[in-house]
């Protein structure tokens, strides 16, 4: 991340960048710098009734003087909205999208940048760096869990890295949570709603001597399922969530503190699902598209309306995930500058199950690929304290991580008849009980050391160049093992006796079979390595156009590291190997141009910031796969360019203590300019023309196809909409004259339609949707009540949409959640 940060949301919260404005936060702790001098404590917010301060250059500064597009979501805001979780923050963040099928499928973006879509793949890292109280988090699963306790969110656009920590080219999303205090405290909040929601909130804090302070806090929530399996009779889709954390807080002496902090996480949903949304029209013949193929076996789904949210699974799902860690933080004021080391090891536990054909057939009846992690990490930071003409942070940060996978996948009966064709077919005994199970290891080092100047030409004018240099080792170990026993056929394929198996074959059809079933789940052996320096830096310059106006211009020149394929590849022209020369993907290579405005007025009662970025991403790391009809491998590889320019605007408005709104926007601009070898959408799989390529606009209309690859150069990146919105507010009325109040509070989002699929198919775009939250009730002093609706007008929309494997034509979706209502009663002690 390029600021380090902390923030105190005093008194009446006007707002932050893109945070909702519309109500009273919760006092925090005033910032210290990182030894605790008292000379970098904030003078009190001006009278205009709230300020956001940051000690991002080892001085208290306002948000509004830091030169970098953010937001900042205070705890207070968090608790009010029901922004519980990363999912739920995206709806108030207009540049943040979030996307996830199931826990390790899951993707933090900003700008449309940081993550292939669609695609889990071990060897490769975020482009969206994900941090809770400053230590780095390596796998993206975690951001699926409540937040426990938190003081606030940040949220940073653009590339982070030359002040510490791991670099990311995309953004950062930092957590922090509400340190221990000397003075004692409690909070406590429980939340009933229907669908049977329970959520239960509480914390304590306090001294347990002069110089040692305590925090000990937990979050629970319980949800029944909102999807109806009528298979099982179960309802999927639930939540059930447990977070535990400690803090303790030493203050060794005056100049060096140290706090110590452990966390334990456990989510076990039953989830997650997608089911018949829609059937497209592919190219194969028409006896292999869906609706022949379903009616052959005599399938209708349960529903064929989404959002009746029915489904008929026949294999169990779960998406079960722990993760917990402990890390250190000591801080040494030194006098000139302060010492901080950051020490952190962490683990994320993954045991999944899934049903990976969607339906109630037994095409894939087991798919999953339980996972466990483990990362050590450490940094150090030197950086000069107080205001100076010339401040500076130097530092370093070595990070390493272990994953291990233990992949398994069995094919049911009805494979052969929706993954075959020819006679293979009509033969269920082809792939009925093949398996695959496969062993994925993967072992990440990465060291940096990074420095940022902050020199200032004048009183207004200042120039903060900054470097990195980073060193990436990536290592690992795919194998997959294929066995198939049944009454017609019984073999196990490495990828050593593949071709064996296959000249043994005693004809021709025979040999067509095997290979049928071997290109189906690919037995394979490879070992991947991946290492690289990399050198990237920024520089920007700002200047204070007034004490309330403040203008600042940044490049930055950055990269995400390398990766691996950890997926599988796909086989040779003979079936018989991998293309070993997919093994590894490229760095990406950005060029981030940025320039912004930040402006409060009426006495910081009415802050407006605008930013227009213009992002170039080169060897950009996209998902391909291999075109086969009978089954789709995905993997990365490297598009050519892509690009992702824009313009963001956030403002707030407290015209007095009784009202307050805000309205944040982005327009973004995002497409890949080269991209010729890319995965075709399912409107043209199984072609047989040798068209050069084939492209899909957003109307649907086919523009060639190719059984291979298609070039959708000039297309859109998925995920992202053009124009997307949050806004809302809230009044009071006083009712008695002791300080308590009613309330009632409004907060609403916009997204215009997005591509759910790598390539935009005319089948998985994601229409425009608006999703309207409002609440109401009543407080005083340290106590509050009130009831809350969110989609109160029950709009239908998707989350995302996906092709089956195979590529038969069926769409399948998950959807978001239906209108929900409650109650939450809180009380701070």
């Amino acid at each position: 991340m390029s600021l380090t940060l902390a923030i105190l949301l005093a008194g009446q919260t006007a707002a932050a960048a893109a945070a909702p404005a519309a109500a009273q936060d919760d006092a925090a702790p005033a910032p210290v710098t990182a030894g605790g001098s008292e000379d970098a404590r904030p003078a009190a917010p001006a009278p205009g009734g709230g300020d956001i301060l940051v000690t991002a250059r080892r001085r208290a500064e306002s948000v509004q003087r830091v030169p970098i597009a953010m937001s900042v979501v205070g705890g207070a805001d968090i608790d009010k909205t029901g922004a519980f979780n990363v999912n739920r923050l995206q709806q108030q963040q207009p540049s943040l999208q979030f996307f996830s099928s199931n826990p390790r499928n899951s993707a933090i973006n900003i700008r449309g940048l940081g993550a292939p879509f669609g695609l889990t793949n071990d060897g490769i890292e975020q482009g969206v760096g994900f941090y809770v109280d400053g230590v780095y988090i390596g796998r993206i699963g975690a951001s699926t869990f409540d937040f426990v306790d938190v003081d606030r969110v940040e949220v940073l656009r653009g590339p982070q890295g030359t002040l510490y920590g791991k670099n990311t080219t995309a953004g950062a999303l930092n957590v922090t949570t509400r340190p221990p205090s000397f003075t004692p405290e409690g909070r406590a909040e429980v939340s009933l709603g229907n669908y049977d929601f329970v959520q239960a909130k509480a914390s304590v804090s306090g001294p347990l001597s002069d110089t040692v302070a305590l925090r000990l806090s937990s979050s629970a929530t319980t949800r029944k399922g909102t999807i109806r399996d009528v298979t099982s009779g179960e309802d999927l889709h639930r939540q059930r969530n447990l977070g535990v954390r400690g803090q303790l807080l030493w203050n060794a002496s005056p100049s060096l503190n140290f706090t110590f902090s452990g966390d334990f996480n456990v989510q076990n949903p039953e989830c997650c699902v997608q089911y018949y949304a829609r059937v497209g029209t592919t190219q194969r013949p028409i006896a292999r598209q869906y609706d022949a193929l379903a009616a052959a076996l005599n399938y209708t789904p349960p529903s064929k309306d989404p959002f009746d949210r029915r489904t008929d699974l026949d294999a169990a799902i779960n998406s079960r995930q722990e993760v917990g860690g402990a890390s250190l933080v000591a801080n040494w004021d030194l006098g000139p500058a302060t010492l901080t080391s950051v020490s952190a090891w962490r683990y994320w536990d993954w045991q999944p199950q899934n049903d990976r054909d969607f339906t109630g057939l037994p095409i894939t009846t087991v798919s999953q690929n339980p996972s466990q992690q483990k990362q050590v990490s450490q940094e150090f930071r030197f950086a000069s304290n107080g205001t100076n003409r010339l401040d500076y942070t130097v530092g370093a940060f070595l990070f390493h991580q272990t994953i291990d996978t233990q992949g398994s996948q069995v094919q049911g009966s009805a494979a052969s008849r929706f993954l075959l064709s020819g006679t293979d077919a009509s033969n269920p005994n082809v792939l009925n009980g093949l398996t695959s199970t496969n062993t994925i290891s993967f072992d990440n080092t990465s060291f940096a050391v990074f420095g940022k100047l902050n020199w200032a030409l004048t009183d207004a004018l200042h120039i903060q160049p900054g470097l990195r240099v980073n060193y990436d080792r990536k290592s690992g170990f795919y194998e997959s093992v294929v066995s198939i026993a049944n009454s017609q056929y019984n073999f196990t394929a490495t990828a050593d006796n593949v071709a064996t198996l296959l000249a043994a074959q005693p004809t021709t059809a025979a040999r067509t079979t095997f290979q049928n079933q071997i290109n189906t789940l690919a037995p394979q052996r490879y070992s991947p390595r991946f290492s690289a320096w990399n050198t990237s830096g920024d520089i920007t310059v700002s200047y204070d156009f007034a004490s309330e106006i403040h203008g600042y211009a940044t490049y930055a020149r950055s990269f995400k590291s390398g990766g691996i394929n950890l997926s599988g590849l796909p086989l040779n022209s003979n079936s018989t190997g991998v293309d070993l020369t997919t093994q590894t993907v490229k760095p990406e290579k950005v060029n981030n141009y940025e320039i912004g405005l930040k402006t409060q007025f009426l006495d910081r009662r009415l802050t407006l910031n605008l930013a227009g970025f213009w992002t170039d991403v080169s060897d950009y790391q996209a998902t391909v796969n291999n075109n086969a009809i009978n089954v789709i491998r995905g993997y990365l590889a490297n598009a050519g360019k892509v690009r992702s320019r824009g313009v963001e605007f956030d403002s707030s408005f407290r015209p007095s203590k009784r009202l307050s709104v805000y309205v944040s926007g982005a327009f973004t601009d995002a497409k890949y300019v080269d991209f010729k070898n890319a995965p075709c959408p399912p409107e043209l799989s199984g072609g047989t023309a040798t068209a050069p390529g084939g492209v899909t606009d957003p109307a649907g209309t086919p523009g060639g196809r190719s059984p291979a690859f298609c070039d959708i150069s000039g297309q859109r990146l998925p995920g992202i909409s053009k124009w997307s919105f949050s806004y809302g507010g809230e009044y009071n009325v006083p009712v008695d004259g002791a300080g308590g109040e009613v309330y009632i509070g409004y907060d609403g989002n916009y997204r215009s339609r997005f591509s759910s699929n790598p390539s935009p198919s005319a089948y998985t775009w994601i229409e425009g949707y608006s999703l309207s939250n409002v609440r109401a009730g009543y407080r005083k002093n340290d106590f509050n009540v009130f009831g809350w609706v969110r989609n109160a007008f029950d709009q239908n929309y998707f989350e995302l949409l996906s092709t089956q494997s195979g590529n038969t034509g069926l769409i399948v979706g998950q959807p978001g959640d239906p209108r929900t209502y409650g109650l939450t009663v809180s009380k701070r002690f």
